[in-house]
């Protein structure tokens, strides 16, 4: 799930070079939070108007871990 938030993000973004996800996961080990990071000036890309984009990309999240157990959770932060 990482490598796809990755991949949608540095497609969005102009410095793709600056993308990075990290993973954590929760104490009930049933969630992980991946926490995404850009460059500050492509944050507004990422987001979208009125969290559009943002939303986009946890649907997309949600689509595909939803054959596994495992919840995850995006947070996207500058």
């Amino acid at each position: 799930m990482k490598e796809l938030v990755e991949f949608v993000a540095r497609s969005l973004v102009d410095n793709p070079d600056e993308v990075h996800v990290t993973q954590t996961g929760a104490r009930d080990g049933s969630s992980t939070l991946l926490e995404l990071h850009v460059a500050p000036d492509d944050l507004g890309k990422v987001i979208g108007r009125q969290g559009r984009t943002a939303r986009a990309m946890r649907t997309l999240l949600n689509a595909a871990s939803s054959r596994s157990s495992q919840r995850f959770t995006l947070d996207i932060v500058d």
